[in-house]
């Protein structure tokens, strides 16, 4: 069933509303962006038109239309429609909507429940959905911004769809302000301010795939030239409106660990310029300097390692310039550390060592110290054999003694550093092989002498 353009809005309510809720899309062919949801031939529309709607989760960013989408869910099914916020509502609330949609529900009418921030409700919260999903006296909609799979009871899950939602390109954001523009009715179109496609395009950049804050953006500008009797937004009023405006960044959500995610790993493919961008993205959106220069001091040891020690000096004198001089002059301290780890040579053979020497200590258990390597300052542990044997390697012809062994010999093969033949490790490798042929020959030659 598709609705009419009174479904969804009173028309008398609507000039109290921002121009953000009064364009809510009331019909699928409104909606913008979302192609891959939402196209001709995509399941969910297909679904959708059919009136067959079920629960689901809808994942995505802010402003790129989970709450419509959920009222069209209900209004091309012809149910009701409940919205909670999990930010605003408790249990109390969220239980008496239940019990009217199970009322509807032993009366044949179905009840489409729209919990918005539903990864805010704690697990156990989260619970109080489940029989009534399953009993389907409730459709289910929750919308997320963060990661359901991390979020949201894994029983709840199990009984909803989860579709992902897209950001927003900026030329469907500029299609809804030109709606807007031209809409007498629910829009702007009664204001006769123009408004030219290139400050549309400002506008809808700085909505950064939030199409609510661009129509906000865009009802401000209008207002503001409106007020100074303007017939066209100038550039001066549109740059006070999007003065100091802000990306998307979410300190510890999703976004957050996206980013550190990408900056780490455009630094290990060695791509300064890509690191640089996700070093000023996260500036930008208001990431704490001190833990990017603790997370770029990690990526000198992990993944840039003994390839090139200057690496983690760096770092650490980076990180220290931050803490002496603040933003913004220490930011460029740190974005020289980004530029340099990321156009250096790289080696994870010391962390992958590490990790084989720490999986051998775990497996093999507290094996003893050979006692040739052991400490004798007492005539009891001399008698017992502690020290014995042992090659003082300065005082060897080569400066080392290729057939003491140092390993317990449950690991006398045991080989954990394995350098790169990138930058200084390639020297050391060289070095490396060389003692560790050496060394082999030695035992091979004590063992037949034994």
């Amino acid at each position: 069933m598709k609705p009419t353009a009174t479904d969804l809005f009173d028309d008398a309510e609507a000039a109290q509303r921002p121009l953000a809720e009064r364009m809510r899309p009331r019909t699928l062919e409104e909606m913008v962006g979302q192609r891959r949801l939402l196209g001709p031939d995509a399941p969910l529309r297909r679904a959708i038109e059919a009136g067959r709607v079920y629960s689901m989760v809808l994942w995505g960013p802010p402003g790129c239309g989970k709450t419509t989408l959920a009222r069209l869910l209900a209004s091309y099914g012809d149910a009701e429609f409940r919205s909670v916020s999990a930010v605003l509502s408790g249990l109390p609330e969220v239980r008496r909507i239940l019990a009217k949609a199970e009322a509807n529900h032993a009366r044949g009418r179905r009840t489409v429940l729209f919990v918005d921030e539903a990864h805010r409700f704690n697990k156990a919260q989260q619970d109080a959905f489940l029989p009534h999903v399953e009993r389907g006296s409730i459709l289910f909609v929750g919308a997320t911004t963060e990661n359901p799979s991390f979020e949201l009871n894994s029983a709840l899950l199990s009984r909803c769809r989860v579709h992902v939602m897209d950001v927003v390109a900026v030329e469907d954001i500029v299609l809804t302000l030109r709606r807007a523009l031209a809409d007498g009715e629910r829009g702007l179109g009664a204001s006769a301010i123009q408004v030219p496609d290139e400050q549309l395009g400002l506008i809808a950049r700085a909505g950064d795939g939030d199409v609510r804050r661009a129509l906000t953006l865009l009802e401000i500008a209008v207002e503001l030239a409106a007020g100074e009797g303007a017939d066209a937004l100038s550039n001066d009023t549109l740059l006070q409106v999007l003065a100091d405006r802000t990306r998307r960044f979410d300190k510890g959500g999703e976004q957050f660990y996206d980013q550190i995610s990408a900056l780490h790993k455009s630094v290990r493919s060695s791509d300064p310029d890509a690191a640089l961008y996700w070093f000023a993205r996260m500036l930008d959106g208001g990431a704490d300097p001190n833990y990017l220069a603790r997370r770029l001091t990690r990526m000198a040891i992990e993944d840039v390692g003994l390839a090139d020690p200057r690496a983690l000096q760096l770092a650490l004198a980076g990180w220290d310039s931050y803490e002496r001089l603040g933003s913004p002059e220490g930011d460029l301290a740190l974005a020289e550390v980004v530029i340099y780890l990321a156009a250096t040579a790289k080696s994870n053979a010391a962390y992958v060592a590490l990790g084989e020497a720490r999986a051998d200590v775990a497996a093999h258990g507290t094996l003893p110290v050979p006692l040739h390597l052991r400490n004798a300052p007492t005539g009891l542990m001399k008698q017992l054999g502690y020290g014995r044997g042992y090659q003082y390697d300065h005082e060897v012809e080569g400066g080392v003694a290729l057939d003491q062994a140092c390993l317990p010999d449950t690991l006398a093969q045991a080989l954990y550093y394995r350098p790169t033949g990138h930058g200084l490790e390639q020297r050391m490798a060289e070095k490396l092989d060389a003692l560790r042929a050496a060394r082999k020959a030695a035992r091979d030659t004590s063992q037949k002498e034994g």
